[in-house]
């Protein structure tokens, strides 16, 4: 955390990224295990990187629609926590099984919403904490584009005893406008710290926590 601000750093596939990450005191590391992200990093990888990683910052496993075989075949690897991306129109009854299986705190929900599409607040009762990405059509976040930083204001303030984490084409170039104009104390990076998919520049790293601390 830097002041009241926690951060991610998603999409880790290199041992020295996840260090900098760590040097640079992140709360969480982030690793894809959907195998149509440009930033797939599949189980076995995962689990040959994992007895490298640093201590300090939180694992988080991100995933799209998994079933609960999945889920609990990924848990087994010592994630810390579970992203999982969905569409709102996933039942209710699959939700509630990625709140069993993945434990109490540990599951972190982003519903794929287009613009205009109310969030489902069925889902506050089998989470506490949510992101929102921006949308885009053709996949589950990680397009590199900015949200709705005022909307994403009006949802955490309408639920204030949920954690709410903003992502979405964040940069060191935009991320101090992002976190005044959204209130968000907590923001997920990817693309924005990026030379190309999978490789974090430590440059941009180092300037990203620079704004943060501003």
């Amino acid at each position: 955390m830097i002041g009241n601000t926690c951060f991610k750093i998603c999409g880790i596939t290199r041992l020295e990224d996840a260090q900098r990450a760590a040097e640079l005191k992140a709360d969480y590391i982030g690793f894809i295990l959907y195998s149509k992200s440009p930033r797939y990093l599949s189980s076995e990888a995962y689990r040959a990187l994992s007895v490298h990683l640093p201590a300090g910052p939180k694992r988080v496993a991100v995933l799209v629609e998994p079933s609960a075989e999945e889920l609990q075949a990924i848990r087994a690897l010592g994630f810390d926590r579970f992203q999982i991306h969905a569409r709102p129109e996933v039942g209710l009854e699959i939700v509630a099984s990625w709140s069993v299986i993945a434990g109490p705190g540990a599951l972190w929900l982003a519903p794929k919403l287009p613009p205009g599409t109310e969030f489902p607040r069925a889902w506050l009762d089998y989470a506490d904490s949510f992101l929102v990405d921006t949308y885009h059509p053709e996949g589950f976040g990680g397009s590199g584009r900015t949200g709705d930083w005022t909307g994403f204001a009006h949802l955490a303030a309408s639920h204030p005893h949920k954690t709410w984490i903003l992502a979405g084409g964040l940069t060191p170039e935009n991320v101090r406008a992002a976190r005044a104009q959204s209130g968000a104390h907590f923001v997920d990076v990817n693309s924005g710290v990026e030379t190309r998919p999978g490789v974090k520049d430590p440059v941009k790293l180092d300037a990203l926590v620079a704004a943060l601390r501003d």
